[in-house]
């Protein structure tokens, strides 16, 4: 698959890993839009939430628990926001579910009727 998730997943293209296991994977974002900025990708190719199987859906739930698990870790013991963008109107530029996990600062919410 040329997905660059899925090649980041394979080891093939590189990225600074926070945490690593079966299931998931958490990177540092190329893009940073906030002072800490990770990815909490899951293993298994999919784009959208409704294209979840049940095992995708149980997956997705413990990917939030270990979040929640490595927050301190991960530098986010004073808050965080997580996103996950649905398709291209709401910025979703690779097509392979990810978490967004920003923090490390104040995140103002953004006004988006401007």
């Amino acid at each position: 698959m040329d997905c660059i998730f899925c090649k980041i997943i394979r080891g093939e293209t590189p990225s600074k890993k926070a945490y690593e296991d079966d299931l998931m994977l958490i990177f540092e974002d190329v893009s940073p839009k906030a002072k800490l900025h990770y990815l909490a990708v899951p293993k298994h190719h999919y784009a959208l939430i409704d294209q979840m199987n049940a095992q995708d859906q149980a997956d997705i739930g413990y990917i939030l628990r270990k979040i929640a698990k490595l927050k301190n870790i991960l530098g986010l013991n004073d808050g965080y926001r997580l996103t996950i963008n649905q398709g291209e109107n709401a910025g979703q530029s690779v097509h392979h579910l990810h978490i967004h996990i920003m923090g490390g600062q104040t995140l103002d919410w953004p006004d988006y009727r401007k």
